[in-house]
C-alpha cells in the first residue's frame, strides 16, 4: 500500500527558466525502500526537498498535481496544506537525513539538546526527554549513550555524527525517512554500517525509506523499487530485481556496465561519453540523446524523433516502465 504518491512534479529556478525536474511521478510503499538513482545534478535531492516544501521559493518554482501522503487511511495532499500543518509533517511524518552531518548539526549545542528539540516539537507527551534521547542513541548503536548525550558534535567522529542525525530523524516517529546520500562523507566500512542500520530500523519500525544514491551496489542490496533519473526526468522505474535482470533504458544499461566487477580488474571500465546537460540546455526531445550509443542504430527519422520529441512512459511489464522510443521491443534491446 502506498505511503506517498507524487504526481507530475515540475521544478524550475527562475521565472522563465526551463524545468530542472520535469513530469516526475513515483510512489513509496509502506515499509519499503525506493531508491532514486542517477548522476549528480539530475534532480534527485531537490525532488525530495520539494516533498515538504523545503526549497526556498523564490528562486524555486514548484508545480505538482499532487503529493499525497497517507499517514493514516485518508491522504493528505502536501502541496495544498498550510505551512502550519506542513511543519507538523516535517519531522513528525517525513524526516530527512542529509549528506553532511557535520553541517546539519549545530556546533554550539550538545547533541542531546538537539534531539530533545525534535521531541518537544513532535512528541510533547514525552515527559522524561533525557531518558528517551538516551534510548534513541542506544537504538542507533552509539556506545555509552549516557555520557555521549552531553557531547558536542565536534567531539564525535563522522560515523557517530551520522548516527546522531538518524536518531534525530527517528525522534519524531516518522512514517517516511528520506536518506539523501547518507554515506557520502564516510569511509567504506562505516558506510556499510550506516546502511545496515537504516535497513534494520526500517524493518523494525515498518518505516518507508527514500534512498537517494548513485551507488548501484547499495541499490541492489537494499531497494525494493528503483527510479532511475537523468537530467530531471525519471527514465526507468521498476522493482529492484527486474531492473537489474532486465534493464531497458540505454542510460540504465550504461550505468550498470560502468560498475566495477570482481575478477575483471584487467578490463577497462565502461564509461558514458559526454556529460549531463545543464538546466536551460536540455534538448526538446530525449535528454539522453547526445550520449546515447543506441541512436546510431536508428534511421534518420528515428533519430529526429528522439531529438525533438520527449518520450512518454511505456509499460514494459506490470511493475516496469521506461521512457524510450526504442523500448517497444525490450528483448531486442537487451540482446544488443
Amino acid at each position: 500500500m502506498a505511503l506517498l504518491s507524487v504526481k507530475n512534479l515540475n521544478i524550475s529556478f527562475g521565472a522563465d527558466a526551463q524545468n530542472t525536474v520535469e513530469k516526475v511521478s513515483f510512489e513509496v510503499n509502506r515499509g519499503e525502500i525506493l531508491a532514486l538513482v542517477g548522476e549528480s545534478g539530475c534532480g534527485k535531492s531537490i525532488s525530495c526537498l520539494s516533498l515538504t516544501s523545503l526549497l526556498p521559493t523564490p528562486p524555486a518554482h514548484v508545480q505538482v498535481d499532487a503529493i499525497e501522503f497517507y499517514p493514516e487511511q485518508n491522504p493528505i495532499d502536501l502541496s495544498k496544506i498550510s505551512t502550519r500543518k506542513l511543519r507538523k509533517i516535517r519531522g513528525g511524518g517525513i524526516a530527512y537525513i542529509f549528506q553532511e552531518p557535520s553541517v546539519s548539526l549545530n556546533p554550539v549545542f550538545r547533541i542531546g539538546n538537539q534531539i530533545a528539540e525534535v521531541l518537544a516539537l513532535h512528541r510533547p507527551e514525552v515527559t522524561d526527554r533525557r531518558s528517551e534521547v538516551i534510548e534513541l542513541l542506544k537504538s542507533v548503536g552509539i556506545p555509552a549513550p549516557e555520557s555521549r548525550i552531553d557531547a558536542f558534535p565536534h567531539e564525535l567522529s563522522g560515523g557517530m555524527q551520522q548516527r546522531v542525525m538518524i536518531a534525530m530523524a527517528l525522534a519524531g516517529n516518522p512514517k517516511l525517512l528520506v536518506a539523501d546520500e547518507p554515506t557520502t562523507a564516510l569511509d567504506v566500512t562505516i558506510q556499510a554500517q550506516i546502511l545496515e542500520l537504516i535497513d534494520q530500523l526500517r524493518r523494525s519500525r515498518n518505516m518507508a525509506v527514500i534512498l537517494v544514491t548513485h551507488n548501484l551496489g547499495i541499490v541492489a542490496r537494499l531497494a525494493n523499487q528503483v527510479a532511475v533519473m537523468y537530467a530531471g526526468n525519471i527514465v526507468e522505474y521498476a522493482n529492484s530485481t527486474e531492473l537489474f535482470e532486465h534493464p531497458t533504458h540505454p542510460y540504465t544499461q550504461a550505468l550498470l556496465q560502468a560498475v566495477p566487477r570482481l575478477g575483471e580488474e584487467s578490463k577497462r571500465l565502461s564509461t558514458i561519453p559526454g556529460h549531463v546537460p545543464s538546466p536551460g540546455n536540455f534538448a526538446p526531445g530525449c535528454r539522453f540523446f547526445d550520449r546515447c550509443e543506441r541512436k546510431n542504430q536508428l534511421s534518420v527519422a528515428g533519430q529526429e524523433r528522439c531529438r525533438t520529441e520527449l518520450p512518454k512512459s511505456t509499460q514494459v511489464s506490470e511493475s516496469h516502465t521506461v521512457c524510450c522510443f526504442c523500448a517497444s521491443n525490450p528483448q531486442k534491446i537487451l540482446k544488443k
